[in-house]
């Protein structure tokens, strides 16, 4: 990849879309142009626990901002780059309905298993 490149770039746990100005060894470094995915909220060394003493808040990369990430983890971006407020909210919305999904689940877990508990106490009584 050439410096100009539009690049495909995972960073933290979000994945921008962005302009590659700077290659620095086994780094290089991106213009944010647009968000392709949200970072996730939470301590990502203990993915989906919510009892972790620091319950970390991920904010997406701003427009233009410049971040360095590892170069082989970089991709060609093919396709035309979104308008970065509307790949903002995108972004937001499908991590929005992850998590929600990810919640729906848990949920339903809960009662099944809580059904299951009183069954499962019964035939033991």
């Amino acid at each position: 990849m050439e410096i100009g490149s539009i690049v495909k770039m995972p960073y933290k746990s979000g994945v921008y879309a962005g302009e590659l100005l700077e290659t620095s060894g086994p780094r290089s470094l991106v213009k944010v142009l647009a968000v392709l995915q949200h970072p996730e909220q939470g301590d990502l060394h203990h993915p989906y626990d919510p009892d972790v003493p620091m319950f970390h808040e991920r904010r997406a990369l701003s427009y233009t901002e410049k971040a360095w990430a590892l170069t082989r983890e970089l991709h060609p971006y093919s396709g035309e780059i979104p308008d970065y407020g509307e790949s903002l909210l995108a972004a937001l919305e499908a991590e929005w309905d992850k998590v929600d999904r990810l919640r729906r689940w848990a949920e339903r877990g809960v009662d099944q298993l809580a059904r299951l508990r009183e069954e499962y106490r019964k035939k033991l009584s």
